[in-house]
């Protein structure tokens, strides 16, 4: 008996969409990269400016992909739109770098982000405990317990999409509470202290800060580029809120529910991490030395691990913190990467059926899931758990996310002018200024990581990876 099937099951309301949104997006990041970015720029109000940035740029392409959502509600989401509006090479060069680095990246540095809040409870997952060595290649216990991180929910997920709903639905709702209840006791706390007042003295007085605590002042330019630079943690703490595009076959009513729950769930994660960064700066100073023994002497600039959040949490909750933090940013991080695997294997659905991916990849098993697709890429994302850190791997993914976000909004354009009378039933929101704006702005920032010496390598690996793609897609074309 033949096991695919041909339909997805519509079976995911607004209430579910809008969490996918909102728990794709919220990981580690927001409980980490805050420290790297105070670093870069030493200002309390360019700090806040940056996040403020990230959120309205993503909520402006959240509103320019409604348009394109409701026009064409098909599983693949992105995948679909590029092809439509350029050509079946750019949508191939789109699903192979999502494949290869934008998805499976973002998959294997959350896991890693995962098992490394995982070792406050378990030693023997730090990554200094290596099982093998094979020259530049090592394999820890870290690398191994992401792995399996990784296969659990992979396995879960090829249950049924009902499975992965409710995974997804307990897990954001969890994070989101926690991190609300975070903002309100914080930002209590820090009134009655004085400390947000104490960071806002000097609010735009900008410097990055050297690893022995040395201060370089900043403006014009070189201000710039390092608010260019802060926002790769920032806009890879927001990203992967397109991930619903991919589910569009097993969403009900998508021409509606698609733009409305881009829109909810991009607002919601927005207003949630400025406030936690204004939490963050009403518990702890924002420079500190790297040599202080205690959380409010290091600060947010030198907070041990870069983990923000536990610090700020150690000023309330004392030696609970490292406990309980690791716990919220253990939940954060699972429900996180279940939402990026459920909808990632769709793209690769789509792609095959395109003829554009590995054939197999194109099935529905009898749970109506594409069980292959989503094994596929579990092998691919533990296979980038071994290669590399968090850090670089989060550098791949922002700048490929960032180059394709604009592909996709310029698409707006192209096909307002190709097909005129295509029925439309959401239109962008402020078009054509605010996908302008959001056009404009992240290519700039694109630009930045190009340029910038301590971004250039990982950003030009992220664009060779996307360039291999092309003599790929000919070389597919000419064997099929």
């Amino acid at each position: 008996m033949k096991e695919d099937h041909s339909e997805f099951n519509r079976s995911l309301g607004l209430f579910d969409s809008t969490l996918i949104v909102s728990g794709s997006m919220i990981g580690s990041g927001i409980f980490i990269v805050t420290a790297d970015m105070s670093r870069n720029l030493g200002s309390s109000g360019w700090l806040l400016f940056t996040w403020i940035l990230t959120g309205i740029i993503t909520i402006a392409a959240a509103l320019s992909y409604g348009e394109l959502a409701g026009m064409m509600p098909k599983a693949g989401g992105q995948f679909v739109y590029i092809q439509r509006a350029y050509n079946s090479l750019l949508g191939f060069v789109y699903g192979w770098t999502v494949f290869t680095v934008i998805q499976t990246g973002t998959i294997a540095a959350v896991a890693v982000a995962f098992t490394k809040f995982t070792a406050v409870f378990i030693p023997a997952l730090n990554p200094e405990n290596v099982i093998l060595n094979l020259g530049p290649l090592s394999i820890n216990t870290s690398s191994v317990f992401a792995m399996g991180s990784i296969i659990l929910l992979t396995y879960i997920n090829s249950l049924g999409v009902e499975m992965g709903k409710w995974i997804q639905n307990i897990f954001t709702s969890t994070k989101l509470l926690a991190l609300v209840a975070l903002i309100v006791i914080g930002i209590s706390l820090g009134n009655s202290t004085g400390m947000l007042e104490h960071n806002f003295s000097n609010a735009w007085q900008a410097f990055s800060i050297n690893p022995d605590g040395t201060i370089i002042p900043l403006s014009g330019l070189a201000l710039l580029m390092a608010i260019g630079v802060s926002m790769i943690g920032s806009l890879f703490s927001a990203d992967a809120w397109n991930n619903v595009t991919f589910i569009a076959g097993e969403i009900k009513n998508p021409k509606k529910n698609i733009p409305l729950s881009l829109f909810l769930g991009t607002l919601i994660v927005t207003c949630i991490y400025i406030l936690c960064n204004i939490a963050y700066l009403s518990l702890l100073p924002l420079l500190g030395m790297p040599t202080a023994q205690d959380v409010l002497g290091r600060g947010i600039s030198f907070a041990a691990y870069d983990r923000v959040g536990t610090a700020a949490a150690e000023v309330f909750f004392g030696d609970m913190s490292v406990s309980s933090m690791a716990i919220l940013i253990m939940i954060s991080t699972f429900g996180c990467n279940n939402g990026l695997i459920l909808s990632g294997a769709r793209l690769y659905y789509a792609m095959a059926r395109e003829g554009l991916f590995i054939k197999q990849a194109g099935e529905l098993n009898k749970q109506a899931v594409p069980a292959k697709a989503l094994w596929m890429q579990c092998l691919w994302a533990c296979l980038l758990c071994l290669s590399g850190s968090y850090g670089e791997l989060l550098n791949y993914c922002t700048f490929g996310s960032l180059l394709f976000y604009i592909i996709t909004i310029i698409g707006i354009f192209i096909l307002r002018k190709k097909e005129p009378m295509t029925e439309r039933p959401y239109r962008a929101f402020g078009y054509p200024l605010v996908p302008a704006f959001y056009i404009i702005v992240t290519s700039g920032i694109c630009l930045i990581l190009l340029l910038d010496p301590k971004t250039r390598f990982d950003t030009g690996m992220g664009l060779l990876i996307a360039g291999l793609g092309v003599p790929i897609y000919f070389l597919t074309r000419k064997r099929t």
